[in-house]
């Protein structure tokens, strides 16, 4: 008997769960990814103690608090470049980010096409649901151009951004789209998404249930998994992406790029930087 595979420890989702009560509107999809990330790590057989999830800002970036792993809730927008800094930091770690449409595309945009370039070996979940849910309904980033709100009464008239076109585009290492109400699919998605090296993004359509109600249902109609088999081929990715609707989940893209690896210091000791600041 394989004495490693006999000291595995086996865990169960309710392992990763903390003791701090989801604060979600009831019917959130967000309640069913914190249960798709207990469910992929317990797949994945991670100890808590070698997790940590970071969030930035929103109802999605609650999870580190209701996981009991280790986590970081930093400011808006700001979750990636935290991620990049503890993942360089700490290779021995696996990071994953969570994050919803507002915090990662509008203020931590930026972000989110450096940290595909830069492809460190990083799991972005970012739930969308197309409106800044925890701050009065506003239109986010991907809120369809001709939908009404208090704030946008006749629309915003500005096309929506396309995450998934954008992380292809910057370098991102596996890309992939789910639906809150297909919690095995999505565990799969995640499950992948963190054995997959590099970075990886994976959109999880996430209903609003108190500004945006009709897409629970509406949504739910709409997803359909791709009738195309995931592929390594950006150029083919791209194709793809550019006909999509929004609403075709599963892997569409798997790429080949190494991921970043940290040059090793060698028998340098750094602090002689120390020396070049001295007055």
């Amino acid at each position: 008997m394989n004495r490693m595979a006999d000291m595995r420890r086996e865990f169960k989702p309710a392992d990763y769960k903390s003791s701090v009560k989801p604060v979600w509107c009831p019917g959130c999809g967000d309640h069913s990814v914190l249960l798709m990330f207990q469910r992929a790590l317990a797949e994945l057989a991670l100890p808590p103690e070698q997790v940590a999830i970071v969030s930035g800002i929103g109802c999605s970036s609650r999870i580190p608090a209701y996981t009991n792993c280790y986590g970081f809730h930093g400011v808006h927008g700001r979750s990636l470049p935290l991620a990049t800094g503890l993942k360089v930091a700490r290779p021995d770690l696996t990071v994953i980010v969570a994050s919803g449409d507002g915090d990662g595309f509008s203020i931590g945009g930026n972000h989110f096409l450096h940290a595909c370039r830069r492809n460190i070996d990083v799991t972005y979940i970012v739930m969308d649901n197309r409106i800044y849910g925890m701050t009065k309904g506003q239109p986010s980033p991907t809120t369809e151009p001709d939908w009404e709100t208090d704030i946008a009464p006749e629309g915003t008239g500005v096309t929506p951004f396309h995450p998934l076109v954008i992380a292809l585009a910057s370098g991102a290492n596996f890309i992939a789209r789910g639906f809150s109400g297909d919690l095995a699919g999505c565990t799969r998605l995640i499950v992948e998404a963190v054995r997959w090296p590099g970075f990886s993004f994976v959109q999880i359509l996430s209903p609003c249930v108190t500004f945006r109600a009709d897409q629970q249902k509406a949504w739910r109609e709409q997803v359909r998994k791709a009738v195309v088999p995931e592929t390594d081929d950006p150029a083919r990715a791209a194709r793809r992406l550019m006909t999509d609707d929004g609403f075709n989940t599963g892997i569409l893209y798997r790429g080949k790029r190494e991921a970043y690896r940290q040059q090793p210091f060698g028998d340098c000791d750094p602090s002689f930087l120390e020396a070049e600041f001295e007055v």
